[in-house]
């Protein structure tokens, strides 16, 4: 498998718990949450796009219908 360079998410504190994307083969990006990397997801630019607008959205704070 390729090495792949993570970047830690500029929203993440400077705790251990943090969000973390590469750019991966493919066109595509990986994600993973930094206490599980061995655990990652591996998302097309359209899905990517999507995640972010659901999150800006509040689609995964508690509470939202």
């Amino acid at each position: 498998m390729d090495t792949l360079n993570w970047q830690k998410s500029s929203y993440s504190s400077e705790a251990s718990n943090c969000v973390e994307l590469a750019a991966a083969p493919e066109k595509t990006t990986r994600l993973r949450e930094s206490d599980e990397p061995s655990t990652n997801l591996t998302l097309r630019p359209a899905s990517l796009g999507a995640l972010l607008r659901a999150i800006r959205q509040g689609a995964f704070e508690r509470g939202h219908a």
